[in-house]
């Protein structure tokens, strides 16, 4: 599978259980590198895309990481299962490119994966937003 998260500068996700921060120009990015591949996500994820999308490629399901594919795609704004990791072959992290509140953080560690792509786009709540991609 591949899995999408945003992340802070020290990796952080959430804080008190919300997410850190919200970008539509990551939404757009991660709708546009999807393609046509089906989109995983939790309900609470889901509420970040408004109702004209695709809906019909998106599975909401809070169970999600047992019913993803390999060639699948996985939007995660919380810690990842640790039985799931293995499963991952490709990370994309969105990077905010500053320091928020976080409690919670993403915890696979990058040793081991090689990065592929690294790019930068403006956002539109984030004068800055950095793409990496990693393969195992």
């Amino acid at each position: 599978m591949i899995l999408a998260v945003c992340v802070d500068d020290n990796m952080g996700m959430l804080f008190n259980g919300r997410r850190q921060s919200q970008d539509r120009e990551v939404r757009r990015q991660l709708l546009e590198d999807a393609g046509a591949r089906t989109l995983w996500m939790s309900a609470y994820s889901a509420k970040q895309f408004p109702e004209e999308q695709e809906k019909e490629r998106f599975r909401i399901d809070e169970s999600f990481w047992d019913k993803a594919q390999a060639e699948d795609w996985c939007f995660v704004e919380a810690a990842v299962p640790a039985g799931k990791k293995a499963a991952i072959m490709q990370l994309v992290l969105f990077k905010w490119n500053r320091v928020y509140p976080a409690d919670t953080y993403f915890d696979i560690s990058l040793k081991g994966w090689k990065l592929a792509e690294r790019g930068e786009f403006k956002g539109y709540s984030h004068e800055t937003i950095t793409k990496e991609v990693y393969i195992r």
